[in-house]
């Protein structure tokens, strides 16, 4: 047995199946299956290690319904570091089980578009055009007689699509410079969100960050590693690193829950790399979310002008449970006058996104938008801040399929228009 396998078993080995993360994870709440909880995959990773159970259909399909949300890693008494494993998982999955054809075609799909910028544009402009349809058709329940996951493509699907200039190169900060602060531009953020991007350049620049945003850096591979494609997110995260190392930066801001959580995770992705490990390890340890570094910066510098709103926020999975990042995004929002901040019931259940869930489990997740959204409807808030690009474009649809649309906002663009003195 290598050092890695006798590692991978002591780490599943903690798992004391007492249950406390039954309540917190999403699927056992909807379905109530043993096997569709954390410590019941748990208990399935650990047969698989031992070769009692193969990599076969029974425990794909379990393993392909968890949403790595990482609620159990937060309720987990005996400190079990669940995403790891369910990545090491789903990476040992996609390396030795054969999808059937029609899966596979639409995986190699998504992951040739969703982290190509340029590609994804070219298919998200006319998508929005004909996604403009889609409340209509779904109203009359046209939508419901396609294929599942080409109807949550179609309900998915952001009715338009950010215009604008690429962001500068280089944000000069304003007044004495405190930080060189990087900024990670993303793919679906960057095609989707681009005005969370300009947002966020701007707060950084008002508290004194000289901004950087290498026009090289691409995707950083989230998407792929949370999806068990380990080889295509080290290509992507190598791309990324590069690209500042030659920018070099004090810390390296992130405005999307799931890129920070990969990112952070680049030293343990790169630890048996001889050429890539410390190289990974040292941008790692640079990597906050953009609430994270403003909150470390200091004291605010900019004037906020007073926004009168009672804002719902929607505690991204991989930024709470992921990165533990859950009082900075709130301070910065209760430090603007006129706002008071308010979460929904059950807010530690994930909202459904989770990566491509929503695209390859879209039951499950409309399910989950469904409870979400009820939650927040509840709490008769002016407007919805969530910090993930992920969790905008599932409350969206969720709220579209509902009935009751929702104003959703990342809450960087509200520390900014609080900056500006601009309407929201």
């Amino acid at each position: 047995m290598n050092t890695a396998s006798s590692e991978r078993r002591a780490r599943l080995a903690a798992c004391v199946h007492c249950g406390f993360c039954l309540p917190s994870c999403p699927t056992y709440v909807l379905w109530r299956q043993e096997m569709d909880s954390p410590r019941g995959r748990l208990h399935l990773m650990r047969a698989e290690a031992d070769g009692r159970v193969p990599i076969a259909d029974a425990l794909v399909r379990r393993m392909d319904a968890c949403l790595g949300c990482l609620a159990c890693t937060t309720a987990c008494p005996s400190g079990v570091d669940y995403g790891p494993l369910i990545e090491q998982t789903r990476a040992g999955i996609e390396a030795e089980f054969r999808r059937p054809l029609a899966d596979r075609l639409f995986r190699t799909l998504v992951f040739q578009i969703l982290p190509y910028p340029g590609r994804l544009r070219w298919v998200a402009a006319p998508m929005a055009a004909v996604t403009s349809l889609g409340d209509w058709l779904d109203r009359r329940g046209w939508l419901d007689r396609l294929p599942a996951r080409l109807g949550a493509l179609v309900r998915l699907a952001p009715r338009s699509v950010a215009a604008g200039r690429s962001l500068p190169a280089r944000t000069p900060a304003e007044g004495t410079r405190r930080a060189t602060v990087g900024l990670l531009t993303g793919c679906v953020q960057r095609v989707f969100f681009a005005d969370v991007n300009r947002a966020t350049a701007r707060v950084l620049a008002a508290e004194g960050c000289d901004v950087v945003a290498p026009v090289d850096q691409g995707c950083c591979g989230a998407l792929a590693l949370h999806a068990g494609r380990e080889r295509e997110a080290k290509t992507l995260a190598r791309r990324v690193i590069a690209a500042f190392e030659r920018s070099p930066v004090d810390r390296i801001a992130v405005n999307v829950a799931g890129c920070g959580a990969a990112m952070k995770e680049y030293g343990r992705l790169f630890v048996d790399d001889p050429e890539w490990a410390e190289r990974a390890a040292a941008f790692a340890a640079r990597v906050g979310d953009v609430t994270e570094v403003l909150d470390e910066i200091g004291p605010t510098r900019a004037t906020r002008h007073p926004i009168d709103a009672r804002i719902g926020y929607h505690d991204a999975c991989h930024l709470a449970h992921g990165q533990g990042v859950r009082a900075q995004p709130r301070r910065l929002l209760e430090a603007i006058p006129g706002v008071s901040v308010v979460t929904p019931a059950a807010g530690e259940l994930c909202c459904g996104s989770a990566g491509i869930y929503n695209l390859v489990q879209p039951e499950a997740a409309a399910a989950l938008g469904a409870r979400k959204i009820a939650a927040i409807l509840d709490l008769d808030a002016d407007l919805v801040a969530t910090g993930n690009a992920g969790c905008l474009l599932q409350l969206a649809a969720a709220g579209r399929t509902a009935g009751q649309p929702v104003r959703l906002v990342h809450p960087i663009e509200i520390v900014d228009a609080a900056i500006r003195g601009t309407r929201l």
